[in-house]
């Protein structure tokens, strides 16, 4: 089979993962109030981080156990189908039964560790592929950008014709993802017969990957704070309803798609430091902005340039893991990224809500934007140092 057949095939996976989690946010308060909760801030905010909690715990476990075990795909497999029970079940809860929003949160925990399974070693399996990591990383930041981008507006949609029904579309695009997974050729490295715990800390080796994990730790600082705070923002602010809301969200998602595929093919051929740090500093002025914006046409017009900066920027910084983690690391070393990431998502959501629910939006804004700027400022002196596109990943 094909690099590149492979290469659309993984896109469509995680494609399908993130469009079912992206179902979700649009009219995530009043999913929280139909699953038992008050529909406000803290209720959103803590349905949405316990998904990434699990994120953060599990991402490292399954992406050590592929690579000690020389397997992605039972695990792709194995994850996306347990993910769409418990989508299914959620979306039980949130019809007639009355259950505890704890157990509700219980469930959702296990969700996300579930799910993390699927989307993590799906990025790891286009690592495995030939063809330029920046290529390979267009192709996952296209996937992501599309499946956000599709799932803000229909989300809001399907929340109109009834609330649950965003659960059980998750639920069946996760079904769909266990049957593809199935189909795409496992190209991971044969297992080293490392131990689980050994494979976990062998990232010590290249402590050079803090520096995307830094970058991917702050761009998905953004996603979360747009998931929760900027939703909110823009129905309370500007009187919008979950679809509007959901277009609002696409006007985002929808340049960060469509361009990240050219813009990671270009940071093969420029190499990494100018998409990232340049992208960073623009993308934190950008979504500033969005927060000072008078009207929902300029905030609009802000969150097309927030998708069009992004998309610059964030293939660049997942290449970058690429060119420097080793063949046998791959799975742990996307893992961390993702770790790094869902951190990233849920100081997102924590810090935004909870500065938000303090001081108000526009600080919340201030916080989002000014971190992005600060982490790409103190991380270009090291960058500078790695700027190599490569191939084929560093050994060692």
């Amino acid at each position: 089979m094909s690099d590149s057949r492979d290469r659309g095939l993984l896109a469509g996976v995680v494609f399908a993962v993130l469009l079912a989690q992206v179902l979700l946010y649009p009219g995530v308060d009043r999913l929280v109030g139909a699953l038992g909760a008050s529909s406000d801030l803290n209720a959103s905010m803590w349905f949405l981080a316990t998904e990434f909690g699990a994120f953060v715990v599990f991402a490292g476990v399954w992406g050590a156990l592929s690579d000690v075990s020389g397997r992605r795909t039972p695990f792709i497999a194995g994850g996306a189908a347990a993910g769409a029970v418990l989508y299914a079940v959620l979306g039980w809860f949130a019809g007639d039964i009355q259950t505890p929003f704890l157990l509700v949160l219980s469930v959702r925990t296990l969700q996300g560790a579930a799910t993390i399974a699927a989307f993590s070693l799906s990025m790891t399996m286009l690592m495995d592929l030939g063809g330029g990591h920046g290529k390979n990383m267009g192709a996952a930041g296209i996937a992501i950008g599309s499946g956000t981008a599709l799932g803000a507006p229909l989300g809001g949609q399907l929340y109109e014709v009834a609330t649950p029904l965003p659960l059980y579309a998750a639920s069946a695009l996760l079904l769909a993802v266990a049957g593809l997974a199935l189909v795409v050729e496992d190209r991971a490295p044969d297992g080293d017969g490392r131990t689980l715990a050994a494979a976990l800390t062998g990232l010590r080796r290249t402590p050079t990957l803090s520096i995307p994990y830094a970058f991917g730790f702050v761009d998905r600082m953004t996603a979360g704070f747009f998931a929760l705070v900027g939703t909110l923002y823009f129905r309370e602010t500007f009187g919008l309803g979950p679809g509007e809301t959901g277009v609002m969200l696409s006007l985002f998602f929808a340049p960060f798609a469509l361009l990240q595929y050219p813009f990671g093919t270009l940071s093969d051929r420029i190499g990494r430091t100018v998409p990232i740090v340049v992208g960073s500093l623009l993308y934190g002025l950008v979504v500033i902005a969005v927060g000072l914006a008078p009207t929902v046409t300029t905030a609009g017009a802000g969150m097309v340039a927030t998708g069009v900066i992004g998309a610059l920027m964030a293939p660049a910084t997942m290449a970058l893991v690429s060119d420097l983690a080793a063949s046998t690391e791959r799975g742990t070393a996307m893992a961390g990224f993702n770790v790094f990431g869902s951190v990233g998502f849920l100081a997102g959501i924590l810090v935004g809500g909870g500065v938000a629910g303090a001081f108000g939006y526009l600080p919340a804004f201030l916080v989002a934007g000014g971190t992005e700027v600060a982490i790409a400022v103190l991380a270009l002196p090291r960058l500078l140092g790695l700027d190599a596109p490569a191939e084929e990943p560093v050994e060692g």
